[in-house]
């Protein structure tokens, strides 16, 4: 009879290679959901996409108000009758995109930031600086991104 013998080899143990397998597989999915708890993506703020494009109609815009063009990551606001100002909807906080615009002030859902209509600028919240402007023309009745 013979008795089996253990031959170590000079490889890492299972336990060490399951363990660093886990680890590598949190580290990725921890990566693919972001480090923010408000749904920001990482990296620099957004910037409008598609510029020299139609955007709206000025008749879309209400006069003290305004309106997000989420998939252009810009709002546009009428401060006063015929006068429009379009500024990022990337929040400065942490990088949420605007949701709103209602009593004079563009409103980010995330951590309750909120900026003026007429400049961008900070109305309440943790925000640190204002919405950056985005350069619009209007032409007649069109409102396009320069």
């Amino acid at each position: 009879m013979t008795s089996a013998s253990f031959h170590p080899t000079s490889g890492p143990a299972r336990r060490t290679v399951v363990a660093a397998a886990g680890a590598a597989g949190l580290a990725g999915a921890l990566t693919a959901c972001g480090g923010s708890d408000d749904g920001a993506s990482s990296g620099s703020a957004a910037a409008p996409q598609d510029a020299g494009g139609a955007l709206a109609a000025t008749a879309d815009i209400p006069e003290g108000g305004g309106k997000v063009f989420a998939d252009r990551k810009v709002v546009v606001t009428q401060p006063t009758a015929g006068e429009f100002k379009a500024f990022s909807a990337t929040c400065t906080h942490q990088g949420c995109a605007v949701k709103d615009v209602a009593d004079g002030v563009i409103h980010c859902p995330c951590h309750n930031s909120t900026f003026s209509i007429t400049d961008g600028s900070v109305q309440g919240g943790p925000a640190p600086k204002p919405l950056p402007a985005v350069q619009i023309t209007v032409s007649g009745d069109s409102i396009e991104l320069a």
